[in-house]
């Protein structure tokens, strides 16, 4: 099915087609890509979207040398695919597998790590004055959606990037902007001319002329942004200080080219806007992107999912919760940074449009924006990943914390991800929130009592998180009823002798599984902050061995909690006891199978048994 691309191991091949075959290799290559991910799961329609424009860069730029920057990166297949590792295709994701985004260590092509959005301009940046600094001609390109050009970093470093005279390319791959009604052949017609050295040399040109006429210089820069201006949307780069270009078709390999090469000659921070269709391609992904943007595996003739889902995913019972809450209290407002689908808002914004608020992706804005709803009597809850509450970590102190202003934070993705990996693993969320004080940290073990904490966190006068995995959770039924329960009290859930395990969060199943092994205590901690230091004082007396047991890096999280309590309380503890805290070891995990994942860390019943035995032999 695809003997051309068969054909391509590294881009010095592809450079050496000719270009009337480029439209067969970018034929050949979707049908690789639908084909592979259907087998390994993973993100499809971005990757659909971007196959001429990954041939264009590779063809028309000298990479590895020229450095291409992908923003966050889940649209790198094409790249990966032509740049080596075809062969490797279907380990992507898996165990010792190809990463889902690029990866510095896995090739020489992967110049930048990525996976969080709107980090390439910077990136790219830098290259392009490194450059600049050592004499070199490489040129640096970076390629960013329409999403991610939302975030403020973007706009940082395109207002930085504008003042300086570094060869940059900046590339805008737009699937999603009303401006696509533009594109058709007078567009690509004007972005051949205002790519063309002949255009830039008259332009360059004419300014040092008029600039020895002040007033004609204004007048004709004015002139020059009203035209471009009544054709192109280019008005806001420029005024950055980037020259731009388009939009033109992403999916026409001809212009790309053509566009490209131009590009390659000028100099200065350069600006192309491409239109291109999410999903390009495949018929199913076209119709629905978002179902797309990351799939399981699938059948590549239908779309169909191939594992259909036994129970309710944690983000869907917060998704439930948000509905039923909404309905009896209006205050309630729901903000995510751009991951309606993904953390479960859809039920929720079709219900509720004028409380619903997706504020794109920019997670910082998101905080201070509940804040501020926060200040004048609403009750804002924020759907974020843990990978993403990272970047908005001085607003949650500063304009959250600091005011104690009562926001609900959903924090999914909490502990590892499977195979999205470290870039997206939510391993640090109870260090980073532990040490902030006013907010309340809750860690629930199951659905239920996931729904729970949603309640009790929204009830609560003050800041308060609830942190909960990806995936399905244990099966466990979930009451309907909106019941909060108290702060800062955790349960004994097994009694055993000698041994008490205390677990937090997801690690409850894995915990009572070694305690039937060993005949120990468990508890469900729940809160990681309050922590319950009556619980932890009550089973230090009865045993001669605490065990903290957390989905969570070891260093400053649930673990540490239960030491420092114990410290504060060593005067009331009648004999000395020995502790163990188990957790995700100091160092980024990388992706593969949850299960295993945890396994090798030493988190499953097995290992938590056996560090256990260790530690009372």
């Amino acid at each position: 099915m695809t003997p051309l691309l068969d054909t391509i191991d590294y881009p010095q091949q592809l450079r050496q087609l000719d270009r009337k075959q480029l439209g067969q290799l970018a034929q050949e290559l979707r049908l690789f890509l639908i084909d592979g991910v259907s087998k390994t799961g993973g993100h499809l329609a971005s990757n659909l979207g971007v196959v001429e424009l990954t041939i264009a860069l590779h063809y028309v730029f000298n990479t590895p040398d020229d450095k291409l920057v992908w923003d966050v990166g889940h649209q790198t297949y094409p790249h990966k695919i032509l740049t080596g590792r075809r062969t490797r295709m279907q380990t992507l994701r898996k165990p010792q597998g190809l990463a889902g985004f690029p990866r510095r260590a896995e090739s020489e092509y992967d110049t930048f790590g990525t996976g969080h959005s709107s980090t390439s301009i910077s990136a790219a940046l830098g290259m392009a004055v490194a450059a600049q600094k050592t004499g070199s001609e490489r040129r640096a390109v970076a390629i960013i959606g329409d999403g991610a050009m939302t975030a403020g970093m973007a706009f940082e470093a395109l207002n930085n990037a504008g003042d300086m005279d570094a060869n940059l390319l900046v590339i805008l791959n737009d699937n999603d902007m009303s401006i696509s009604n533009n594109v058709g052949a007078l567009n690509n017609y004007l972005t051949k001319l205002l790519s063309s050295r002949f255009y830039n040399k008259v332009r360059s040109s004419g300014k040092k002329v008029l600039s020895a006429l002040p007033p004609m210089m204004e007048f004709a820069k004015r002139a020059e942004e009203h035209v471009k201006g009544m054709v192109m949307p280019g008005t806001l780069f420029e005024e950055f200080g980037f020259n731009y270009i388009g939009p033109i078709d992403g999916h026409d390999l001809e212009s790309l080219i053509d566009t490209l090469h131009n590009i390659k000659q000028l100099s200065g921070p350069q600006f192309l806007h491409i239109v291109t269709q999410k999903g390009k391609g495949f018929e199913p992904a076209e119709d629905d992107p978002n179902k797309f943007h990351g799939v399981g595996k699938f059948d590549p003739f239908n779309g169909n999912a191939l594992h259909a889902k036994l129970q309710k995913t944690y983000t869907e019972v917060f998704g439930d919760w948000l509905v039923d809450m909404a309905a009896i209290d209006n205050r309630l407002i729901g903000i995510t940074p751009a991951m309606c689908d993904g953390s479960g808002l859809n039920a929720f914004a079709a219900a509720y449009p004028d409380r619903y608020f997706d504020v794109g992706i920019a997670e910082q804005h998101a905080l201070t924006f509940a804040a501020g709803m926060a200040c004048d009597g609403l009750k804002p809850v924020v759907a974020i990943y843990s990978t993403f509450l990272q970047r908005a970590y001085d607003q949650l102190i500063h304009d959250i914390a600091l005011q104690n202003l009562p926001v609900l934070l959903a924090i999914d993705r909490a502990g590892l991800v499977g195979a999205d990996g470290p870039t997206h693993a939510g391993s640090f969320d109870l260090t980073y929130l532990r040490c902030i004080p006013n907010v309340v940290i809750m860690t629930p073990s199951d659905e239920n009592e996931c729904r729970q904490m949603f309640t009790t966190g929204f009830k609560y006068n003050g800041v308060a998180a609830v942190r909960y995995p990806r995936g399905s959770g244990t099966g466990a039924i979930i009451n309907p009823e909106l019941s909060s329960i108290e702060i800062g009290k955790g349960q004994i859930v097994r009694t055993g002798k000698k041994i008490a395990i205390l677990a937090f969060g997801s690690m409850l199943v894995a915990a009572l599984e070694a305690a039937e092994q060993l005949d120990a205590t468990v508890a469900n901690m729940r809160f990681v902050k309050p922590i319950d230091a009556a619980l932890i004082e009550k089973l230090a007396n009865d045993h001669a061995f605490i065990i903290t047991v957390e989905e969570n890096c070891v260093m400053g999280g649930a673990g540490s909690a239960v030491l420092e309590a114990l410290q504060s309380m060593q005067q009331n503890i009648k004999h000395p006891i020995k502790t163990l805290c188990l957790g995700l070891p100091d160092q980024f995990i990388e992706h593969g199978d949850h299960a295993t994942m945890l396994a090798e860390c030493g988190l499953d019943a097995k290992g938590i048994a056996s560090a256990i035995a260790k530690l009372i032999t």
